[in-house]
């Protein structure tokens, strides 16, 4: 019978069962573990072998602009936020997790890439005449290590990459999220009552916000969806990743609510109004998680970008937004950077505390990990995932390494900064101790002697008050050399997944595919298979197969392919497949011809 499609492939394996894997993925680049400081419960035990409808769930929440003491678990004391604090008080609260950069855009790429801002794509938020920095073909995300895995993947909220177009390799669809709902750009997210938001490659209208009396709040409409997702996928494997613009400005939540009466400006009461939206946001989806049965077999992360802002005249000193720690949005002292973290599950996160310094670039590995996934081993984050099972046995890194190339600055970030607020500047923690360093202006390539280096101990000097440079030369030194090597003009990716590439034009044409294996562990019975319209000629010039994938090896193939004289542009897609450990992945990549 023929088929609509032409596929070119070795034969397909038959379904094979699943199985739990505990390796770490990101094991060659691990430091010896060392026992960190926690308190914890352990969590119940999963159970072995799990089938695809009884694996783990994800559900990723990340808030903006939501600073280290905004949350009563804290140390908030005027904004309410109980569902959180509950979710704190029953999981796992670090109070040393960091955001990867003071601002958002190269915040959001570490943490969906994990790679930190030394290396990754995306390393400033848009100003200049570059513009709104965008991820490749190259970015490999934590949504794409899961979805080659079966996992349905939802990305609701802000997206902050790429041009505001669809069909464009910076797009969430074609980083790994299958369904998309919110903002594209950063320009777009500030905006709480847009006219649109996108809905996979459409502009959804919202025809309320066009003047209408009765205006709709995107934080609503993105709380809709997000509870839709999880209903429409209960009964498959799915990562959620929600990130609603709360609380960033302008602070313009119209449920102030409890806060109407305070004797605070409208903007501090709106901000509280924020805070407090995100609380019932994450609650209604832990309540959703329990009305369809999953919580006990799903994993919530909550997080922040960066620290708390001071924009639209929102004070943070009023609520204490960074607590005990110095700097705001933009500073790389730990008030910046420094955010709160909660793990919860009822069965699968333990109950207590941890100190061990932790980077949201460890989400990849960590989730790929507890999914039992692949994933690329030249990334710089560490899985955490023995200690989300309860395990004091985690991989801790040698070092943290943070950047901030910023244009703007705000009044009290640029008096922490004294002054320097707009200059390049790094950061780099080590143990307990970590260095700042400024630039005399814009440029990395500035000679050492004309950067004002800093240095504190965190465990004695949390709020960073007591600069030790000067007693402590050699220290400083090292840190900075440790700066140095923690950034690339360049950072060369090793192959991972597929890749596809199209040789020359018209009728006749030559399409290459390769599929790497850039993980930690071996591949069975890979395969590359071709998908063209029915009527096009394919001839297979070589072997689209292999029993075995090792470690940084890879496979590729080769087609002629001959399109119809009169045929219409359209889209080639290439699958690779492999058995990782018990489990098949599928990885694909696409080329528009025509």
């Amino acid at each position: 019978m023929p088929s609509r499609r032409r596929f070119l492939t070795g034969a397909a394996a038959a379904p094979v069962a699943l199985a739990a894997v505990t390796a770490c993925e990101d094991g060659d680049r691990a430091q010896p573990a060392r026992q960190a400081k926690h308190t914890v419960e352990p969590a119940a035990a999963a159970s072995a072998a799990p089938g695809p409808s009884d694996r783990l769930n994800f559900v990723v929440i990340l808030a903006d602009d939501l600073g280290y003491g905004e949350l009563g678990s804290y140390g908030q004391q005027l904004m309410h936020t109980p569902r959180l604090d509950a979710l704190a008080a029953e999981g796992l609260r670090f109070t040393q997790a960091y955001a990867p950069a003071p601002v958002c855009a190269p915040s959001r790429c570490s943490l969906l890439t994990g790679l930190h801002s030394g290396h990754a794509t995306v390393r400033n938020n848009p100003f200049g005449p570059g513009g709104q920095g965008a991820l490749t073909e190259k970015d490999f995300t934590f949504a794409e290590a899961l979805k080659a895995l079966g996992y349905r993947t939802g990305l609701i909220g802000k997206w902050g990459f790429g041009p505001n177009a669809p069909d464009q390799p910076s797009h969430p669809n074609a980083r790994g999220f299958e369904e998309f709902y919110g903002y594209l750009t950063h320009h777009h997210a500030h905006d709480y009552f847009p006219e649109y938001l996108w809905h996979n490659g459409s502009r959804e209208e919202i025809p309320a916000n066009k003047g209408g009396a009765q205006k709709v709040y995107a934080p609503d409409l993105m709380s809709e969806r997000a509870l839709g997702f999880l209903h429409a996928h209960r009964g498959e494997p799915f990562l959620l990743y929600l990130a609603p613009t709360l609380p960033h400005a302008p602070s313009k939540d119209p449920h102030t609510g409890e806060y109407a009466d305070r004797p605070w400006t409208g903007p501090n009461e709106r901000h509280a109004a924020q805070v407090t939206s995100f609380d019932t946001m994450v609650g209604a989806i832990t309540d959703r998680l329990t009305e369809l049965g999953l919580a006990d077999r799903t994993i919530v992360l909550v997080s922040s970008d960066n620290g708390p802002h001071e924009e639209a005249g929102t004070d943070p000193d009023l609520f204490d937004g960074n607590g005990p720690l110095r700097g705001y949005k933009r500073n790389l002292y730990e008030g910046g950077i420094r955010v709160p973290f909660i793990a919860w599950s009822p069965k699968h996160v333990p109950t207590g505390t941890t100190d061990r310094p932790t980077p949201l670039t460890d989400l990849l590995p960590t989730l790929a990990e507890l999914a039992g996934a692949p994933a690329p081993t030249d990334v710089d984050g560490l899985s955490i995932a023995p200690l989300l099972r309860g395990s004091p046995h985690t991989a801790h890194h040698d070092s943290l390494y943070f950047y901030r190339n910023h244009a703007g600055v705000t009044a009290r970030q640029n008096a922490v900064d004294h002054g320097r607020g707009d200059r390049l500047a790094e950061a780099l923690r080590r143990g307990d101790l970590k260095a700042i360093r400024f630039a005399p202006g814009r440029s990395l390539s500035a000679p050492d002697d004309q950067w004002n280096v800093e240095l504190y101990d965190l465990a004695r000097d949390p709020g960073e008050e007591h600069d030790l440079a000067a007693a402590r030369p050699a220290q400083a030194d090292a840190l900075v050399k440790l700066m140095h090597e923690s950034w690339a003009p360049v950072y060369p990716r090793r192959p991972f997944g597929v890749t596809l590439e199209v040789t020359g034009r018209g009728v006749e044409f030559t399409v290459t595919a390769t599929l790497a294996n850039g993980s930690a562990r071996p591949w069975q019975a890979a395969r590359l298979t071709l998908d063209a319209p029915s009527g096009w000629l394919v001839h297979a010039r070589d072997a689209a197969t292999a029993t075995r994938l090792d470690p940084g090896e890879h496979l590729t193939a080769h087609w002629r392919v001959t399109r119809p004289q009169v045929s219409t542009a359209t889209t080639l897609t290439c699958r690779g497949t492999a058995h990782h450990a018990d489990d098949e992945v599928t990885y694909t990549a696409t080329a528009a011809v025509g």
